[in-house]
């Protein structure tokens, strides 16, 4: 491989590199919305009362049917652990409700 085409591929890959540092964030902030909003509060209130009353009316005691109903709940944190993605902290080192800079 030239040295001249060795340049060109890096320069390909940080231009990509850029546009993914420049969308990241805001996909990110996009999916703490969608998961952490008003609606999706009330889905899974929804969603945990009505599983928490299936059990009860299957026949499951109360106090095991809560213990199930709270492991029903899922936290994003729970599902990619405290690093989030890859080794990124969510919302830890990276402002999400930092504007864009045009």
């Amino acid at each position: 491989m030239t040295e001249e085409r060795k340049k060109g591929e890096v320069e390909e890959l940080r231009e990509v590199l850029d546009v993914v540092s420049e969308r990241i964030p805001g996909l990110l902030r996009g999916l703490r919305d969608v998961l952490y909003s008003k609606d999706a509060a009330a889905n899974m209130a929804d969603a945990v009362a009505t599983f928490y009353k299936k059990l009860v009316e299957a026949g499951i005691p109360k106090e095991d049917a809560l213990d199930m109903a709270r492991g029903y709940m899922i936290n994003l944190r729970d599902i990619l652990g405290r690093k989030g993605l890859g080794g990124i902290n969510l919302g830890d080192d990276l402002d999400l409700d930092k504007k864009e800079e045009d």
